[in-house]
């Protein structure tokens, strides 16, 4: 859904910036389809906060059985389906989830003590949600059956119909799982098991009772009637893009290659005398002529609300630019690198802190070679086919950072989607090499989301790291846009689960690529809400013409008005400039995050 940008800071009332924002808005989330698992692990990281959220979603196929559920009641094999089974802690007996289906997920706070009173006056809540829903959408007369949770059509005579199931659990006064309206679902499913245990009543969805409502019809009416529900005041609502395809992507996502190089002269001012190194680093003196935004990503972005991107040659405001610093402890640190054969992101990703890090001695490291197997819209590390894993690198990290004298190391990788573990060994054997050479530095990670592969992400976890980092990028609508081969959804469940296992939690969202001034705001809320200490935020600085325009260059003021906003919202440290970079001070993040 196009959101309409607005980029004063007025827009962020000083109701929003309030330490109780979050228990009076309910932060409505239409993340698309989404795998279950990830469903779930991200519900269990908001049920442990404090804010108030209503996911909505789609789901593959699954088939979830509940507490008091008999699994008699599926009456097919779901391999054979492509489906899934889950065994869940809700009541209810079997139901199914699958493409066409809204799913709703309210995580918010219930009052009273979560006795039987409290479950079944939420569970009322939500059907009378859901009846006032189908009567918006055309649909009037819905209503409850005596003895069946839900809601039904022509519940008082012989034709009652089920078209939407309800089933809830509520811990210590919050409250997860929720409920399932048939949209457009295909009814062979139904056919498969026999619905809540109920055998002898049909089950039917909009689309078979003559409603021609589109998913987002949906969506728009749940979130519009949701406002006032469950104790809250305001609905703040954000969603993923609802169309995406593989050839909308920008021509850099699709492997057409980088284009020119757009890091113009006005990026970096030398302050020494060698040029030629200068030019070297952040080739500042050899802008080539932008080729233009491609026709594709033009389009691509006008869906989803955004215009093409500001002039490429135009000088960049006065504090965007930063200084070449290149001294002798940054020449000694290069020097240490290329000794070891090693990769750090500051080269690779052309950050504007090079200079600062590594003056101040340090340095993120980038493990797994420097080939990456995704293409985001706004990352400049090389994509061609990755090499063999070096597995004596992690034993040259630790070295490294012994010659350098860290007391901080920040490993952080390239994806590497083509290994059976997603490269977690990597970080598994990096972390370990690095304490036994220097057993009081600390580590922090910078993580892929390992495709959501439990396994993999566990073995991370398991190493201990001091900071678990894993980047967010963007607002929500602009997710498949930045970074095509990642979500929303699965990044927050990363999260979400690393918090679970302990750990100190951190994140970056990246600005200046079309979102508004609420949607980030709306980000640190998610990020809040499960429990993540650390955020970072920066500007977007394009690196070539065929990855995503810069929109606009954020001001000094709004990075400032972001941190206080952050932190209000929940989260234990915000850096907010705009030459922050996720790793940027990430010993002092650490520090104040602890404190």
């Amino acid at each position: 859904m196009p959101v309409a940008i607005d980029h004063s800071l007025a827009s962020l009332v000083p109701e929003s910036t309030s330490t109780d924002v979050h228990s009076r808005h309910l932060h409505v989330r239409w993340i698309g389809k989404v795998g279950y698992d990830e469903a779930l692990t991200l519900q269990r990281g908001l049920l442990r906060g404090d804010h108030n959220h209503l996911l909505l979603v789609e789901h593959p196929p699954v088939f979830t059985v509940g507490r008091s559920g008999d699994l008699a009641n599926i009456l097919v094999e779901p391999d054979e389906f492509g489906a899934i089974v889950r065994h869940v802690d809700r009541g209810g007996d079997v139901t199914l989830h699958a493409p066409g289906q809204l799913v709703g997920y309210p995580i918010v706070t219930v009052p009273g003590r979560g006795g039987l009173v409290e479950t079944a006056r939420f569970v009322a809540s939500i059907e009378d949600l859901l009846i006032d829903v189908l009567a918006d959408l055309g649909l009037p007369g819905a209503q409850r059956l005596d003895g069946s949770t839900g809601v039904w059509l022509d519940a008082d005579n012989h034709n009652a119909r089920k078209i939407a199931a309800i089933g809830v659990r509520i811990k210590r006064g919050r409250s997860m799982h929720g409920f399932s309206l048939n949209v457009d679902i295909d009814p062979a499913w139904f056919g498969r098991l026999v619905p809540c245990g109920i055998a002898d009543k049909p089950v039917t969805t909009l689309r078979s009772e003559g409603v021609d409502a589109t998913m987002q019809d949906v969506v728009d009416a749940v979130a519009v009637r949701s406002e006032g529900r469950w104790g809250t005041q305001s609905v703040h609502r954000a969603d993923v893009a609802w169309k995406h395809r593989v050839e909308d992507l920008s021509a850099f996502s699709r492997g057409a290659g980088a284009g020119d190089p757009v890091r113009a002269s006005a990026s970096v001012i030398s302050d020494v005398a060698d040029e030629e190194l200068a030019n070297e680093q952040f080739a500042a003196d050899s802008v080539l002529k932008p080729q233009g935004t491609p026709v594709r990503l033009l389009g691509r972005l006008a869906q989803a609300g955004v215009s093409d991107g500001l002039d490429t040659s135009a000088r960049k405001p006065d504090w965007m630019r930063v200084k070449t610093k290149m001294g002798p402890e940054y020449r000694r640190l290069k020097s240490v690198m290329r000794k070891l054969d090693l990769v750090t992101v500051c080269e690779e990703a052309g950050c504007p802190n090079i200079f600062e890090c590594w003056a101040d001695g340090t340095a993120t490291f980038m493990i797994n070679g420097e080939r990456c197997t995704r293409a985001c819209g706004f990352c400049l590390v090389d994509t061609r086919k990755p090499l063999p894993v070096d597995l004596d690198e992690p034993r040259r990290v630790a070295e490294a950072v012994a010659q350098m004298g860290l007391s901080y190391a920040v490993i952080t990788t390239v994806a590497r989607d083509d290994l059976d573990d997603h490269g977690a060994s990597g970080f598994v054997n990096t972390i370990a090499a690095i304490r036994e050479t220097l057993p009081d530095c600390r580590v922090e990670v910078l993580i892929s989301d390992c495709k959501g592969d439990s396994t993999a992400l566990d073995a991370i976890f398991e190493a201990r790291p001091d900071v678990l980092n894993h980047n967010i990028e963007t607002v929500p609508r602009l997710q498949r846009a930045v970074r095509p081969s990642a979500g929303y959804a699965r990044s927050l469940a990363v999260l979400a689960r690393a918090r679970t296992a302990g750990l100190t939690t951190k994140s970056s969202i990246i600005v200046g690529m079309g979102e508004s001034l609420e949607e980030v705001v709306d980000t640190m809320a998610d990020l809040a809400g499960i429990g993540v200490g650390i955020v970072t935020i920066g500007q977007y600085l394009r690196p070539t013409t065929n990855h995503l325009p810069v929109q606009r260059w954020y001001t000094p003021d709004e990075f400032a008005h972001l941190k206080q906003v952050g932190e209000q919202l929940g989260l234990a440290h915000v850096e907010s400039s705009p030459l922050t970079r996720s790793s940027y001070h990430a010993r002092e993040a650490e520090a104040a995050a602890l404190t």
